[in-house]
């Protein structure tokens, strides 16, 4: 049945996403293979306190993460999404997903979407950008760059996040971090290769640990 209802959405010329897997409630487990599924929601609004970021969005985050890296090497993966729905009063926006598309146009946005040309903040107030470069050429957010055997760097720019924790993620796990300054603006610079990273994806974290903003990986080859 849900391979019908994917189909259906795909000859719409929609997306399908895995929807928070792992809501808090008796049927918020999600309980199909993501195998036809377009992307994952992995931060979803709180559920029952202002808290911004929650365990059912930590769990989501590591399930997803952990298949990354298999996706990856099969040529087919996943982004990651976050959605605030409305579980709480005012909740709209917090947090949303920042779509690098080609233009304003729901075409673009699904295109960007599905490409994982997006990242997710915690509110607007956070502004979050990833680069990947060697000698002769650069990637952001949901492309692939082809190092050609040159080192890589890493540079991750974020602004909103006082006293924050930036943080590199490979199929290796947590790789590299650094602190953001008081003010919550700064750049933070990894230093890395394809061979030891198949990817690179970044979170940044509050002093108190919940996310601030996290993005989509850019694909070394």
């Amino acid at each position: 049945m849900l391979d019908r209802h994917l189909d259906e959405v795909h000859r719409a010329g929609g997306l399908c996403v895995a929807a928070h897997p792992h809501a808090p409630d008796a049927s918020g487990t999600f309980m199909y293979p993501h195998q036809g599924l377009d992307a994952v929601e992995v931060w979803n609004g709180a559920w029952s306190s202002d808290v911004p970021w929650q365990a059912d969005n930590e769990a989501a985050l590591a399930e997803w993460g952990r298949a990354l890296a298999a996706d990856i090497h099969q040529g087919r993966w996943r982004p990651a999404v976050g959605n605030s729905d409305t579980h709480l009063e005012g909740q709209i926006g917090i947090p949303h997903t920042v779509v690098l598309a080609e233009e304003l146009s729901a075409n673009a946005i699904l295109a960007g979407i599905r490409a994982g040309r997006s990242w997710i903040a915690e509110s607007a107030a956070v502004e979050l950008s990833l680069t990947i470069s060697t000698a002769s050429h650069n990637a952001g957010i949901g492309e692939r760059l082809t190092t050609r055997g040159e080192p890589a760097v890493a540079r991750a720019e974020v602004r909103g996040v006082p006293s924050g924790t930036v943080s590199f993620h490979t199929v290796q796990g947590k790789m590299h971090s650094a602190p953001l300054p008081g003010t919550g603006s700064g750049a933070v610079q990894w230093h890395t290769n394809a061979e030891e990273s198949a990817f690179i994806r970044i979170e940044v974290r509050h002093p108190e640990g919940h996310m601030a903003a996290l993005s989509n990986p850019i694909i070394l080859t």
